[in-house]
């Protein structure tokens, strides 16, 4: 009884530290913001209220609309491009590379980019995409074009392109953890058997592969569709994302209700992506059982 007494105290010291970390910086955080979106706003001052004033706004403006799909849609072109970037490598590092040194070496400058500043990286591609930039340099200079274009920088493709690169190593990390953990001997087994390389990637390698692809999915959509720094280094006048908006709202606009009333929607969107994610990654598990 003294014993199981002891494993009860011991366990409750450890679970309330993450506990409370979590009460802390998460929860709490959620809950002050859910509850002013339900604030009214009396100009200079926001009134504690429960009201549905705000998200009625978001339904009754479209320009909220069209940023909301907009945010959806960037982030979703930035995840798929992240995978179609990520996919081969991990491939690559897991099955291809047969010295563990230069596979170490290989992933570490995989996310290496990772330790450097988010601004950096972001400003790198502004300078490649610019009018001066290396991509209008190398047309030029190749005689492509005559004079520095502007259809680079500045737009929705800019941000993608910028996006993906940043994000990229969120998407390798998942899938060469995942690739890395199949046993060769099933690839082996498939190709004793005659099958094509193409049908044991389908068959085997892919789907054994999914929950690394759906954990890399998620990373990068949660983390483009937050994304407001890319838009306004590198998108167009036409390209801010709801992330924008939540700040605009916080910031020169002063409407705290209408903003946290975003940060929810955006919050919401995202837990729904993990909820998805996760149960593709269980229906995925019991298809393979």
């Amino acid at each position: 009884m003294k014993h199981k007494t002891r494993r009860t105290l011991n366990f409750w010291a450890l679970f309330s530290a993450p506990a409370l970390w979590w009460g802390t910086v998460l929860l709490v955080p959620y809950l002050i913001m859910m509850s002013i979106s339900f604030y009214s706003r009396q100009f200079p001052f926001h009134v504690p209220d429960f009201q549905f004033g705000n998200y009625a706004i978001l339904l009754e403006d479209s320009q909220y609309y069209d940023v909301l799909v907009r945010s959806l849609w960037i982030s979703l072109s930035v995840s798929l491009s992240a995978f179609v970037l990520s996919y081969p490598l991990a491939y690559f590092l897991a099955f291809k590379v047969r010295s563990e040194r230069m596979r170490l070496f290989l992933y570490t400058a995989t996310i290496v980019p990772l330790w450097v500043s988010y601004l950096l990286r972001a400003y790198t591609w502004k300078t490649i995409l610019g009018s001066e930039g290396i991509l209008n340099s190398f047309l030029m200079w190749t005689g492509i074009i005559s004079e520095p274009s502007t259809i680079f920088l500045y737009n929705q493709g800019a941000m993608i392109v910028t996006m993906a690169y940043i994000f990229t190593p969120f998407m390798v990390m998942p899938i060469y953890a995942s690739l890395e953990k199949i046993p060769v001997s099933l690839i082996e087994a498939s190709k004793d058997l005659g099958a094509p390389r193409f049908k044991t990637f389908l068959k085997i390698t892919l789907p054994l592969s999914m929950p690394g692809v759906l954990a890399g999915f998620t990373f990068t959509f949660g983390l483009s569709i937050g994304d407001f720094i890319s838009p306004i280094l590198v998108g167009g006048p036409y390209s801010n994302m709801i992330a924008n908006v939540v700040a605009t709202q916080f910031g020169m606009a002063m409407n705290w209700p209408l903003g946290s009333a975003l940060g929810v929607v955006l919050l919401f969107i995202v837990l729904g992506v993990i909820t998805a994610s996760d149960k593709l990654e269980r229906v995925g598990r019991l298809n393979m059982g």
